[in-house]
């Protein structure tokens, strides 16, 4: 936060830090802004790109309103959601992204529930159903298709909209060495599927599309659980039921995908 305070910045660009609720709205008025100058001739660029990074609270939650507006307005912006399942910041609170089951400060596992309640909202797929031009998935292990998808993202003409799954060691109870393994779990379990929709033409890409077209590479949903401390109460006897319901959500939601995407 120090690093970036209005109209300070130590880096070399401009970085604007704001209320973590409010990403879109500025990246909306600094979009226009920049229109406005280009309009006056006070704008010596052909074209700016425009990045906002928030977290899964600020755009699941607290954020969506503006996000949602942004989406319908046509702001033309990159918007990177930074997801590690909860508050993480702050405390480690349960947010929309938050899967079912996890324990976090106010959804504890204990003998009054076994964690989270609900499943995580299918951040994404709202913003496609914005019809937006580009929506994408990414994860820190799979770096090139990530850079790929980023590059689209800034390209495109219009909002952009990357859900980057990110593991939090802290959060999740898990080794810091163990991220990029947990990123490649989420994937190989498809949990997190690797796709993109672009211009309402949805394509699995890297190792979900190796999924889809050899199901046998497909993992049990325990094995990206297992690493993590935040479900390890799931493993009792009493909550294995969650551990069942999870993997049928997380089976239902994949087909759901191969249903949706041409290259399958």
């Amino acid at each position: 936060v120090a690093t970036t305070i209005y109209p300070y910045t130590s880096w070399k660009l401009p970085w604007i830090h704001v209320a973590f609720e409010n990403v879109a709205a500025v990246a909306s008025g600094i979009e226009s802004g920049i229109k406005a100058l280009k309009r006056k001739g006070r704008c010596k660029y052909d074209h700016i790109d425009v990045i906002c990074f928030a977290g899964d609270g600020g755009t699941y939650d607290i954020g969506i309103q503006a996000l949602s507006g942004a989406f319908e307005r046509g702001h033309d912006f990159l918007y990177i959601l930074y997801d590690n399942e909860a508050y993480m910041n702050t405390g480690i609170q349960r947010s929309g992204g938050t899967p079912l089951g996890a324990a976090t400060t106010t959804s504890p596992a204990g003998t009054a529930i076994p964690g989270k309640q609900q499943h995580k909202k299918p951040i994404a797929d709202i913003a496609v159903a914005h019809r937006i031009p580009y929506v994408a998935t990414v994860t820190p292990a799979h770096w090139a298709d990530l850079v790929r998808k980023v590059r689209k993202g800034i390209e495109v003409n219009g909002p952009a909209f990357i859900h980057a799954f990110s593991p939090c060691p802290r959060g999740w109870r898990l080794a810091t060495n163990q991220s990029i393994k947990i990123a490649k779990l989420a994937v190989d379990t498809c949990y997190f599927p690797l796709w993109e929709c672009e211009n309402g033409r949805w394509r699995l890409t890297d190792r979900s599309l190796a999924i889809a077209k050899k199901p046998e590479l497909k993992k049990p949903i325990e094995e990206f659980l297992k690493p993590q401390g935040r479900f390890k109460h799931l493993f009792k006897p009493e909550n294995q039921h969650l551990i069942k319901e999870l993997q049928e959500y997380v089976d239902m939601v994949w087909e759901d995908l191969l249903k949706r995407c041409e290259n399958v």
